[in-house]
């Protein structure tokens, strides 16, 4: 009797446990931003020649929009997805080699699912933003928001398929094959590109073995105090059969004054091998340093940025007020980022 009584008292115990015990819930989030800027030249017209610095995004003259970015995703213990659409001029400019390209822009940023097979290894496939450089499309992830001749001439997104590893506490890799670089729906060529990333507490080195170039990118920072960060980038590309391509750096050092105000700078010298067309001056081998200050002050979830950014290049490659050729161009952005 003794026996039966105590076995009874032990399953209603774990019956007890099993329902206390917490089960972890499949989560669905909706999360985004919207911004819009307003841009103005110092040293050339702000008129229908547009003259700005030849790096995406943020390039007209006046007030203008960005986009606005919705990331539905479904996390799962096992699987998930991500859908993040964009709508507006950067999201188009984000999506431009896609063949759904048309005059109301292609939505699709990133549009992926994934599926954590272990705890140390994940399969992605679909859509998804590049991971070579520093910089990204959405504006919440930059603290610049002006983008570097670097983001603007490497990749932007991939379709493929990629598998990410934990090899412990501090290494990681990620191997992927990939159509051409920037084609969404499909692949014309039947060609493929390879990547792989090799990552190092928070220091990585990308490697993109396209079919028509060869790309090799370091991107890291480090936390110098409490209030100060260095982001680092440096890239390398290279076209097919010895065709044109670039090299360049940027250093990122942001300082943070208060809790809601932090000051950052981007210095960055970027050069052309051979004519790539990057620059604009159309003379072969020529380079650009470019300072962009930004001011970052946060409001709840609106940060505005106040930015001065300087450019000027080794060949005459913007003109002046006078329409006049010139190697230097000085311009101001004044952005407003919400973020949900």
């Amino acid at each position: 009797m003794k026996k039966i009584i105590t076995l009874s008292m032990f399953l209603v115990a774990l019956g007890s446990y099993a329902q206390e015990a917490p089960v972890e819930e499949p989560k669905f989030t909706l999360s985004g931003s919207v911004d819009a800027y307003y841009r103005a030249n110092f040293t050339a017209p702000n008129d229908e020649n547009a003259i700005a610095p030849r790096s995406s995004f943020a390039n007209l003259p006046g007030f203008a929009l960005g986009m606005a970015n919705v990331v539905a995703s479904y996390e799962g213990e096992k699987v998930g997805f991500v859908a993040d659409l964009v709508f507006g001029p950067r999201g188009t400019d984000a999506t431009f080699n896609s063949p759904m390209y048309s005059s109301t822009g292609q939505i699709i940023n990133q549009l992926y699912a994934y599926w954590n097979v272990s705890e140390s290894v994940k399969l992605t496939m679909g859509n998804f933003n590049t991971f070579l450089g520093y910089e990204v499309i959405s504006p919440v992830a930059n603290f610049n928001y002006s983008t570097s001749y670097l983001f603007s001439y490497g990749p932007f997104s991939h379709t493929g398929l990629k598998a990410d590893f934990a090899l412990g506490e501090d290494f990681s890799l990620m191997l992927g094959v990939m159509n051409d670089t920037d084609l969404t729906e499909f692949n014309p060529t039947g060609d493929y590109a390879f990547g792989a990333q090799l990552g190092y507490s928070g220091q990585f080195l990308n490697v993109l073995v396209d079919p028509s170039f060869f790309e090799i990118d370091y991107t890291g920072g480090f936390d110098l105090s409490d209030s100060f960060f260095l982001g680092i980038n440096a890239a390398y590309l290279k076209t097919e059969d010895s065709g044109p391509g670039f090299a360049g750096g940027a250093l990122y050092p942001q300082l943070a004054l208060s809790d809601t105000f932090t000051l950052g700078l981007r210095a960055e010298y970027f050069v052309e091998d051979g004519d790539f067309g990057a620059i604009g001056s159309g003379v072969a081998d020529t380079s650009v340093f470019a300072a962009t200050l930004t001011g970052s002050f946060a409001i709840d979830n609106l940060t505005i940025k106040p930015e001065i950014r300087l450019d000027s290049a080794s060949d005459d490659s913007f003109i002046d007020n006078d329409l006049a050729p010139t190697k230097s161009l000085g311009s101001f952005v004044l952005a407003a980022i919400y973020s949900f």
